[in-house]
């Protein structure tokens, strides 16, 4: 995964965190907390601190709100690094780009088929960096970020597995 920013140097990953928790905000908790009410076990460990074991965990996370074209609004260290992006970046791309215009309208399908459902295990699917590489994601966890009320304020994925494609 790429560790470089755009200027050659060392991402800067102190600062990473702290504009994605801050722009996350209390949403970070949904995220874990969701993850384990759907699934049934933990997304991480509850020793330490939720926010480090988020941003640390070697599987991609990446979440969207519930705007007509959701946008991210977190994606921890391993999922900057494989969609090559810096937080601010990332956080202003609409999820729908991170697949190929002609992947779209399957993801479109297959994310309205999670919002009906609240969770689907085991998906795959093409996606794309910011800089063009493209890599199929395996056996991805996608739910609803649903509340203890059963509002949805969201959807996530995480996934440890992915395959680098040609261009």
């Amino acid at each position: 995964m790429n560790e470089r920013n755009s200027a050659g140097g060392q991402r800067d990953w102190a600062n990473q965190r702290a504009f994605i928790e801050a722009h996350a905000g209390d949403r970070i908790a949904l995220v874990v907390d969701s993850f384990h009410r759907l699934v049934g076990t933990p997304l991480v460990s509850d020793q330490g601190d939720l926010r480090e074991n988020l941003w640390t965990l070697p599987s991609v996370v990446v979440v969207h709100a519930t705007e007509d074209d959701p946008v991210f609004f977190y994606a921890n260290r391993a999922a900057l690094s494989l969609f090559e992006a810096s937080a601010q970046d990332f956080v202003r791309m609409p999820s729908r780009f991170s697949a190929e215009p002609v992947e779209r309208s399957e993801r479109a399908r297959f994310m309205a088929q999670v919002l009906q459902e609240n969770i689907i295990t085991n998906y795959r699917g093409i996606r794309i960096s910011r800089t063009g590489r493209r890599f199929a994601i395996e056996r991805a966890i996608v739910w609803n970020l649903v509340d203890e009320a059963g509002l949805i304020h969201g959807q996530a994925a995480t996934f440890a597995e992915c395959t680098p494609l040609s261009t």
